[in-house]
């Protein structure tokens, strides 16, 4: 400040004298017209300058209003997680009123799987947004806190230039003017190098609230992240209760040597359910298909290929594919399937290509979904936590169509993988392979 009020001084002093000189003035006006095109091209370039810079400012005025805004989303994703917490206790307590009706307890006990279940799916997809923003979150933190280092080091080494020089640096610019027009641009020069400088100031101090705005982003993003993992930990046991209890209780019933012998008829009914449920939806496909024939001529045929296995990278067979006696009644029993040990949440993919015929809910399949392969071959997919299809969609081998759960008449998660041919049940080992 006090340099700018010099060299403004001394620019008065020099005016003054040219108008008691204007021999002078006249002398500094004929000497300046060479410079004339200099002057005006260094003023467009500090013009430009000042423009760049000041677009700077805002821009990381911009920036820090972003990092704000996204602050403020992810404490209202912290809301969000907190307010939505399952209250497993009230679940327990509703379900409870069921219990006297096994089927109508296992529908409403898999109700709230699903409503879990999903709110699992929802985490999921919160973490793997939370984790990208945190990425970039480090990314713009480092180049931010880059840019802050070299301001600073450009700033003090034009501070130490500055002390180095000494108040008189300026004065001594001023008096080698050679000529009245000369000092008047250096002057100007001193001018513009002081507000050079403060422009500079003002986007050193801008990119350090942007640097702080960053590291409070940063913060909020990794405290949403970590309470949503939390959360995912809390709805996964929630969901693993549920199915214990449900364990417990079609265990309870079947063990109970009063009710065996129910047990067993109920058994046999639920078989007996699915079975007609299926043998449904095949009619309802061989009368469609006659109708296709004979307005198109065109229908779905299996080429012989061999299928994709049902549950990727899942191998393990809790219960396989004939006869057995029954792990809890104790009888033997046909199984019309293969049971494919797998956490809830993996992946059914379909076994080969077709069109879904069924994507629905019975409180014995849990929800499942049925293929139909062409030449009277179906595969069905049993006990899904979800189902990413629905009927009259075309799918194709290996393609994702739901999630393992433990829904319907389960008593852990794991999927029921059946293949009907013809109208009855056939091995999948002969589709699957050994």
């Amino acid at each position: 400040m006090v340099k700018r009020r010099l060299a403004a001084i001394l620019l008065m002093v020099a005016l003054s004298v040219s108008a008691v000189f204007p021999a002078v003035s006249a002398y500094a006006t004929e000497s300046d017209d060479k410079e004339a095109s200099k002057v005006e091209a260094e003023d467009k370039e500090h013009d430009y300058e000042d423009t760049n810079r000041a677009n700077k400012i805002q821009e990381l005025e911009d920036s820090i209003k972003e990092k704000q805004d996204q602050i403020k989303k992810a404490e209202e994703d912290r809301k969000k997680i907190k307010s939505s917490i399952t209250d497993i206790q009230s679940m327990v307590n509703d379900l409870e009123k069921e219990k006297d009706d096994l089927s109508n307890y296992v529908t409403k006990l898999d109700a709230d799987m699903e409503e879990i279940q999903d709110k699992i799916e929802e985490l999921t997809e919160l973490i793997s947004e939370k984790e990208e923003e945190i990425e970039q979150a480090e990314v713009d933190l480092k180049e931010a806190e880059q840019i802050q280092l070299d301001q600073y080091n450009a700033m003090k080494a034009r501070i130490k230039f500055m002390y180095e020089k000494g108040d008189s640096y300026y004065l001594e610019m001023l008096f080698k003017a050679k000529s009245f027009g000369d000092m008047v641009n250096k002057a100007d020069y001193i001018e513009q190098l002081s507000a050079y400088d403060k422009k500079k100031l003002e986007e050193y101090v801008a990119n350090c609230e942007y640097v702080e705005a960053c590291k409070l982003s940063l913060e909020s993003e990794k405290q949403t992240l970590d309470e949503a993992k939390a959360q995912v930990e809390e709805e996964e046991a929630n969901l693993d209760k549920l199915i214990t209890d449900k364990k417990n209780e079609i265990n309870a019933k079947s063990y109970d040597i009063s009710n065996k012998e129910q047990a067993i008829k109920e058994y046999e009914a639920d078989l007996a359910e699915q079975t007609a449920v299926i043998q449904a939806l095949e009619a309802a496909v061989t009368a469609q298909k006659k109708k296709l024939l004979e307005e198109e001529g065109n229908l779905i045929s299996y080429d012989g290929g061999m299928f994709a296995w049902p549950a990727p990278k899942y191998t393990r067979i809790s219960d396989d594919y004939g006869w057995r006696t029954h792990p809890i009644l104790g009888v033997q029993q046909f199984h019309n399937g293969v049971d494919m040990a797998a956490p809830a949440g993996s992946p059914i993919v379909c076994a080969y290509d077709g069109e879904v015929v069924a994507a629905a809910y019975s409180s014995t399949m849990g929800n499942y979904i049925m293929v139909n392969h062409g030449d009277d071959l179906y595969t069905i997919y049993m006990h899904a936590s979800a189902v990413y299809v629905s009927t009259g969609e075309k799918v194709v081998r290996g393609e994702k169509i739901g999630a393992v759960g433990s829904t319907g008449r389960s008593t852990g998660n794991h999927l029921h993988f059946s293949v009907r041919k013809n109208g009855d049940y056939v091995s999948p080992w002969s589709y699957l392979g050994k």
